[in-house]
């Protein structure tokens, strides 16, 4: 049953107050008509919470915007949301059309740094954020007493005498609720075995991101990736105000999961409107994604922390296979990737998080 303007929902008692469930719900789809975003292809998704997000069809069914009664959950870069024709694979390109948003998913081939690999020059992030998807589907059903909605398509990275991969994803959430689940699918379809990397690119913003804010995590250790990081890195959960010439950290973390096999992490500010608090939490399997990336950034307009549970670090695909973490689809091998993600709406929520994180961490002490 739903939890809709404070009060229990039962399907018969809200259908008789409405002419469409659009008045209070629902997947909205549409296309941007401005500037370099124009023809990119979108879906509007409202929970009757107040909790709104934006999904990129034409940008891998990543997700841009996100709000919670108007407070922003992402950071959104200046780059607009620009179509996929846009996009610069060569070295840092990838960053000219990077617009930041809640989820931007990099791989599948390749993610992290530019490098050359076994003769192959591969870009930063890969190219599945620029791909668009096809095959979408839209379900808005009742299942019992509960309004289900989903968006579903497909995504594919293939090219002539190398890779062909899908991703299939499926993204949920449910009336009345401040949360979504996004549940994909990697396959190779080809008849090679294809190299795989795959990175959830989770860019939290002010609010959430601020003085007094905080990345609450079940960290049991914390690896600086190089000595920019070094410097400071007892603050690594800590966020300061914009700091001019700041220059992005990236620390490794290694992660308790809780004893259903997820780590569940957030950023959070306690302290927000006069300590009332705002903040939003990520919950991932850690079997499926067993590494962690911190991307802390605390820079003027690049003001953004990054949370990115992967299958890899970022240090591009020939140091993963230096490292002998390189990871491999065989032909018709797939991959299953779940996450969680939703709004921490007070200060009590964000206390009862803390609370899960600290059980996880006592946990794995023991």
């Amino acid at each position: 049953m739903a939890r809709l303007f404070g009060k229990e929902t039962s399907r018969s008692d809200l259908l008789q107050r409405l002419g469409s469930m659009r008045q209070v719900a629902g997947i909205e789809l549409a296309a941007l008509d401005d500037g370099v975003e124009t023809g990119v292809r979108v879906a509007n998704i409202g929970t009757g919470s107040g909790f709104r997000f934006r999904v990129v069809i034409s940008r891998g069914l990543d997700i841009a915007d996100a709000d919670w009664r108007g407070i922003p959950l992402a950071w959104r870069s200046p780059s607009a949301i620009a179509g996929p024709w846009y996009f610069e694979p060569e070295g840092l390109g990838w960053l000219r059309t990077f617009f930041g948003g809640l989820v931007v998913t990099c791989g599948l081939t390749s993610a992290g740094a530019p490098s050359v690999d076994q003769g192959q020059s591969l870009g930063l992030h890969g190219r599945i954020s620029n791909r668009p998807a096809s095959g979408i589907s839209v379900s808005e059903r009742w299942e019992g007493d509960d309004y289900v909605m989903s968006l579903r398509g497909q995504v594919q990275e293939a090219v002539i005498f190398g890779e062909n991969v899908s991703l299939t994803r499926e993204i949920t959430t449910r009336l009345g609720e401040s949360r979504f689940f996004l549940r994909d699918v990697v396959e190779n379809v080809g008849y090679r075995t294809t190299e795989h990397m795959i990175l959830y690119h989770i860019n939290g913003g002010y609010p959430a991101v601020a003085p007094g804010g905080r990345l609450i995590s079940p960290t049991l250790e914390t690896t600086p990736r190089d000595a920019e990081a070094e410097a400071g890195k007892e603050e690594y959960a800590e966020f300061s105000a914009p700091v001019p010439g700041y220059r992005e950290k990236v620390y490794y973390h290694k992660m308790a999961p809780d004893a259903e096999g997820r780590v569940r992490a957030a950023l959070a500010n306690e302290g927000f409107a006069g300590g009332h608090g705002f903040g939003f939490y990520l919950s991932y399997n850690a079997a499926q994604l067993p590494r962690f990336t911190e991307w802390k950034m605390m820079g003027q307009v690049d003001y953004v922390v990054g949370m990115e549970p992967a299958n890899c670090l970022v240090e591009g695909r020939a140091r993963e296979r230096e490292r002998k973490t390189l990871q491999f689809l065989e032909p018709g091998e797939r991959r299953e990737y779940d996450l969680e993600i939703g709004v921490l709406e007070n200060a009590e929520a964000i206390g009862r998080f803390r609370d899960t994180v600290r059980q996880a961490l006592a946990a794995a002490s023991k």
